[in-house]
């Protein structure tokens, strides 16, 4: 075998490579030819953003605590100053519609507490029937955006205790 038969060694490589930086005439470094692509670097900044302020929102209302009309500056959670779903029983005789506003009041465990809803809260909605309104409480009422009057089966299921409880506390059998 020739030296010719033998691949080039590391010395002989090293010497045919010219690693200096390249230079333009006047001894300046070459600029890069090489433009960055902004768009596709937007594009992403914009979905991470707008990916943020969906998980904000979501997890926003997802924090609304469920209390009892008793719990009101209670347990923790159930503060006057934050939204919340409040459950208790529609009190006989308080429901007043006019001009788009229900206004009534709901009752738990002796405790009371007017209710505005700008709306109709349809439904099977009416006097002594427990009920969960989402809101928050203004100026000593929970000025309501969401009524809900019938349980689902998987509600009563997970929850029956409360929901006998809210009808124990109703109205009279016999309304």
């Amino acid at each position: 075998m020739t030296d010719a038969d033998l691949p080039p060694s590391d010395d002989s490589i090293a010497d045919d490579l010219d690693l200096t930086p390249r230079t333009n005439v006047d001894g300046t470094a070459v600029a890069s030819q090489r433009k960055r692509n902004w768009l596709p670097i937007l594009v992403l900044a914009l979905v991470v953003v707008s990916g943020g302020v969906i998980v904000t929102q979501f997890l926003t209302s997802a924090v609304d605590y469920y209390c009892n009309v008793d719990e009101i500056n209670v347990r923790e959670g159930c503060d006057d100053d934050r939204r919340i779903r409040l459950q208790g029983t529609v009190d006989e005789g308080s429901v007043v519609r006019s001009d788009g506003v229900t206004v009534f009041t709901i009752s738990f465990n002796g405790a009371s507490l007017p209710v505005r809803y700008a709306g109709e809260p349809g439904g099977i909605f009416k006097e002594c029937i427990p009920v969960v309104v989402h809101g928050v409480i203004e100026e000593g009422a929970l000025q309501g955006d969401r009524v809900e009057v019938k349980h689902s089966d998987e509600y009563v299921s997970v929850n029956d205790e409360r929901v006998v409880d809210a009808q124990d506390l109703g109205c009279d059998a016999t309304a």
